[in-house]
């Protein structure tokens, strides 16, 4: 069985509330919910944790290579386009990361069109919607899958 972890960053506990014509109406619980079942249907395990604390995502990283994660889906929301600490720790260990976003930051503010998480992440997934988390899961499962 293949254990994935489904990791969000600042402001995605909001989901559903916050810029809804941007990000939706589907909350954060629901989004959750949806990815641990399609787990369940492929079965593998869906870890999921969110935060507004950069070094929590940071200790979640680290525990997710202790544990033998296979994969993680991760929306580093804001921390994606200044938080080094992350790209760091993302790059410090041996797990392929999905970089996940809801919105098409290309299409948005001139500040969300550089990610210092992109040239250390497994691939990114970008302007989707929240579908863009289930082509990661899927793309994290045959990730694995080409590995075994």
């Amino acid at each position: 069985m293949n254990t994935f972890l489904l990791l969000n960053g600042p402001n995605l506990n909001v989901l559903g509330e916050r810029e809804p014509s941007v990000y939706g109406n589907t909350t954060l619980a629901q989004l959750e919910e949806e990815i641990v079942a399609l787990g369940k249907l492929n079965e593998s395990e869906v870890i999921t944790f969110q935060s507004n604390h950069e070094g929590e995502l940071i200790d979640k990283l680290h525990e997710a290579n202790k544990l033998g994660i296979d994969g993680i889906i991760f929306n580093p929301g804001a921390f994606t386009h200044y938080s080094y600490a992350i790209r760091d720790a993302i790059a410090g260990i041996k797990i392929p990361v999905i970089e996940v976003h809801i919105s098409n930051v290309h299409a948005r503010e001139s500040f969300r069109h550089t990610s210092v998480i992109a040239p250390v992440a497994a691939g990114q997934i970008i302007g989707l919607g929240l579908i863009g988390y289930t082509l990661a899961f899927h793309a994290l499962r045959d990730m694995k899958k080409g590995r075994d």
